[in-house]
């Protein structure tokens, strides 16, 4: 998706639908239709290995078929459809079954031979166990043709679906088993040193994700393939794709695997350009937004210009007394998408909530208004009118909901991921004063309803 155009979306997660049944998706779809929305922006769709995190899951591949309740698929295309899939395919199926058997242990502990991946052993494994991995693969099978068919759905109504693609991969997943030579391990498997953020805005010790970090040498010694073919992977989900944490690919915060803390780390280039223009040589345009929040460094800014990838903006952040802030409206270039929030904020009216009354008064004088009944209207009106190409709203912000609505509070590990709207929750005029808000903005490109 070119930014040439001024936009609309709406940031919802299926699992914040009312069910992720094929009906409600569609009745989704004919809301964003109606409200002018042209953009429909997602989390990360894997499996989720434990808890409900979208960024830590069983393979960078596979989607979750609890998205696709019911999902059904004329089973005469899965031969064609396994032979483009099975480079990821085969092993995911494997990893599954394998990981059933053994009780979720993760594949460190599995018997040696399997952990090791012996020959001979996986293949009496798949012998043994054809049943029950043709189940998983004919899973995915159905969800892929389930999600084939809403994105033309999303097309017929002029909606572009926005994905979003963890940067790194969760230790114990298929693609970590089945291919240790591509992460920094040691030779039982563990992770040598492990990924996170160092101390930030949102946890005062940082974030440690305890994701293994890649061994770069290996994966830009045969052109990428292993990231190449992931991108082709999500691309057939969706029409642009954010790279979460984007500044790793410039360089990433290397902790020692022995720490508990994200604090002790040091930076460790990457070779970002590499990739991205191996990517680019194999896709012509880069249909990639880059997650460029936190500690932003020139050499980062310098790599999304050189592939021309737009930023992001959070509103939620513009409040304080620099000039140069990029998350002020009036800094907020085109090849941006802006958002009064993401998931990782709370929502905005929380937001609003929770700061200190000297604070509140910053922000009402810097959005010029005179009464906190005004505050969201304002925050909003300020994202759509922005010079951003692409201005996203959360749900919940759209429905004025407070901190019991939040997504996700980075560094915890409960009451996350959970949220979810009914559908006499929206206003029966929602979508025709949301549409009225885009037009006045320039942003209404749908095919709307007469």
């Amino acid at each position: 998706m070119k930014f040439d155009t001024r936009r609309a979306g709406i940031l919802l997660h299926p699992t914040s639908l009312p069910s992720c049944a094929r009906e409600d998706v569609e009745r989704w779809l004919d809301f964003l239709q109606a409200a002018g929305v042209s953009v429909w922006q997602m989390l990360p769709l894997g499996i989720p290995l434990t808890g409900l995190s979208p960024y830590q899951c069983a393979s960078a591949f596979a989607v979750n078929p609890a998205f696709f309740p019911g999902a059904r698929a004329d089973m005469r295309g899965f031969a064609s459809w396994h032979k483009r899939q099975c480079h990821w395919l085969d092993d995911y199926a494997r990893f599954m079954v394998i990981k059933d058997e053994q009780g979720g242990t993760p594949w460190t502990d599995w018997p040696p031979a399997l952990r090791d991946r012996d020959a001979q052993t996986l293949i009496e494994f798949d012998a043994a166990h054809a049943d029950a991995l043709k189940a998983v693969m004919a899973g995915q099978y159905r969800a892929a043709m389930q999600g084939r068919q809403i994105r033309a759905s999303a097309a017929e109504r002029g909606i572009r679906l926005f994905g979003d693609m963890p940067i790194f991969v969760a230790h114990d997943s298929a693609d970590v088993w089945a291919r240790r030579d591509l992460f920094l391990l040691d030779d039982d498997g563990q992770p040598t040193v492990v990924t996170g953020v160092p101390p930030d805005y949102f946890s005062e010790t940082g974030q440690r994700w305890g994701n293994p970090h890649y061994n770069w040498a290996a994966m830009q010694a045969d052109g990428f393939s292993w990231w190449r073919a992931r991108l082709r992977a999500h691309f057939e989900w969706f029409d642009m794709v954010r790279i979460d944490h984007f500044r790793g690919l410039a360089a990433a915060w290397t902790i020692p695997a022995h720490e508990p803390t994200a604090i002790h780390g040091e930076w460790i280039a990457a070779p970002g350009a590499a990739l991205l223009q191996a990517i680019a040589d194999e896709m012509g345009e880069l249909p990639l937004v880059a997650e460029d929040l936190g500690i932003i460094t020139p050499d980062v800014t310098a790599l999304r210009h050189q592939f021309g990838l737009p930023g992001m903006a959070v509103l939620q952040f513009a409040f304080d007394h620099h000039a140069d802030n990029p998350h002020k409206p009036e800094n907020v270039h085109p090849d941006t998408v802006y958002y009064t929030g993401t998931h990782d904020n709370d929502t905005t009216l929380g937001w609003w909530q929770s700061l200190p009354g000297y604070v509140r008064h910053q922000v009402m004088q810097q959005l010029g208004i005179s009464h906190p009944d005004a505050l969201l209207d304002t925050m909003i009106d300020a994202v759509l009118e922005s010079r951003a190409a692409l201005a996203i709203l959360p749900l919940q912000d759209v429905l004025h909901l407070g901190s019991e609505a939040r997504m996700n509070t980075p560094g915890t590990d409960s009451g996350n991921w959970t949220w979810r709207f009914a559908w006499d929750a929206l206003p029966p005029d929602l979508a025709s004063r949301l549409l009225q808000q885009l037009q006045k903005a320039h942003r209404c490109e749908t095919k709307t309803k007469p």
